[in-house]
């Protein structure tokens, strides 16, 4: 396909810019051309006009000569015979003058010249009140001549106006695009070991003011974003780092003592243990990865709520030795129960690492905002200064309030609430004091 635009936005702009002067100044200009000959056929009517009533009144005196005076006027008979004016050549034909009533303008070639050739006029016919018509003429070639000169300078002025407009378009679009070039090659040199620059300030408030500071206000998201991979990243590589080293050195233990099952069967019980929190951590680190990528999957279910809390209960008390109360009647959601069931072991466990005795889980009816559960514990609650970020990865408090013991219980928590359209919120105080986790979830449509 062949390309009429060029590639660059200046190019293009400039382009655009010089075609569309090009055909504003052809039609103005052509429209001028227009007047122009209109008022010189205006002037060349209002000069006839005026010899015309001039030898109409010398006529109306009796002074014929003033007609014979003048090289372009006839006075014809109601017959169309020539009564004065000048002679070898006819302005109009008998038939004309014959057909002449009132005032008529007409535009006629007559063989006036002197080497036979025709002249070509415009007359001004009349009938006077006697019955005889008087004709005067002016020659069209002072009018063509104007107008063939105002056509010929107009010729010449249109290129020279649409290059010198586009030069000036050409300058006002390279002068608006100047910043758009400094930022492009100020982004293209900032590389991911650069997450401290900044691209350079546009001053003013246009469009192209507000593009830098909206691609400054995307370079510091981005450089929060990478801030905190990299840390996940860290963190992620200390937290394997201690259950590998212990995996190995258990291994070495028990190959360094084949001969002694005892010590053997300690270190490999050791390793396994090992083993399962190194699976463990996997597979959250794996499902905040899916849910990152909007990739966790929910497989939604009616479930009533109390009845899966009391269940939770009744198996997470004797392994936290906690005491666990439900209260609440009973609410159906549509959600996946295991994931509901790994969002209460979460929380349980959590207030379980953090010193708490007595764990109560409300259920929630909000109206027609949506249901829920609240697990509340008489622990210590969460520090203060970690409620804004307890629900981020890696994050753990002077308790270790963090189900998994890495940091990402919480985090678990949030991205399965989530991934069921819910919201999630942590504080402080009743009903019993401690720490407080609120999971709101979607009503069931029949129940709203």
């Amino acid at each position: 396909m062949v390309r009429v635009l060029p590639r660059s936005v200046h190019a293009r702009l400039v382009t655009l810019f010089a075609a569309l002067t090009t055909l504003a100044l052809i039609g103005c200009l052509g429209v001028l051309y227009l007047v122009i000959q209109h008022r010189l056929d205006v002037a060349l009517d209002t000069s006839l006009a005026t010899r015309s009533d001039d030898l109409t009144a010398a006529v109306a005196a009796g002074d014929l000569a003033a007609v014979a005076g003048d090289p372009l006027a006839q006075l014809y008979s109601p017959d169309g015979d020539v009564l004065a004016g000048a002679t070898g050549h006819r302005l109009l034909s008998p038939a004309q003058v014959r057909a002449v009533d009132g005032r008529d303008y007409a535009r006629r070639a007559v063989p006036i010249e002197r080497d036979g050739g025709r002249a070509d006029l415009r007359l001004l016919s009349r009938q006077l009140p006697s019955g005889d018509v008087l004709a005067v003429a002016a020659r069209y070639r002072v009018i063509d001549q104007a107008s063939g000169d105002t056509l010929l300078v107009l010729a010449v002025a249109t290129p020279l106006l649409v290059a010198l407009v586009s030069v000036a378009g050409w300058l006002v679009v390279r002068a608006a695009l100047r910043p758009v070039d400094r930022l492009t090659r100020e982004a293209a040199t900032i590389s991911t070991l650069d997450t401290g620059r900044r691209l350079p300030a546009v001053p003013g408030d246009d469009e192209i003011a507000r593009l830098a500071r909206t691609l400054d206000a995307m370079l510091d998201r981005l450089r929060v974003a990478f801030d905190r991979e990299r840390a996940f990243v860290d963190d992620a590589s200390h937290e394997l780092r201690t259950p590998i080293a212990v995996l190995r050195g258990e291994i070495d233990l028990a190959l360094g003592a084949l001969d002694d099952p005892a010590e053997v069967e300690q270190s490999l019980v050791a390793a396994r243990s090992q083993a399962i929190r190194l699976t463990r951590l996997a597979e959250d680190l794996l499902l905040l990865a899916r849910e990152r990528a909007g990739a966790l999957a929910v497989h939604r279910q009616p479930v009533d709520l109390r009845d899966l809390a009391e269940a939770e209960a009744r198996l997470l008390g004797p392994v936290t030795e906690m005491r666990l109360e439900v209260r609440g009647e009973p609410v159906t959601v549509d959600a996946d129960p295991d994931r509901l069931r790994q969002v209460l072991a979460n929380l349980v466990t959590n207030s379980a690492a953090a010193g708490a005795r007595t764990v109560r889980i409300d259920i929630l009816r909000d109206g027609r905002d949506g249901v829920g559960l609240r697990v509340a514990d008489d622990g210590p609650g969460f520090p203060d200064h970690l409620l804004p970020s307890v629900f981020d990865r890696f994050v753990r408090g002077a308790a270790a309030r963090s189900g998994s013991g890495a940091g990402l219980g919480l985090s678990i928590v949030r991205a399965v609430v989530t991934a069921h359209d819910g919201t999630v919120d942590a504080s402080n105080g009743p009903p019993l004091g401690g720490a407080r986790v609120t999971v709101r979830l979607p009503a069931r449509t029949g129940d709203m």
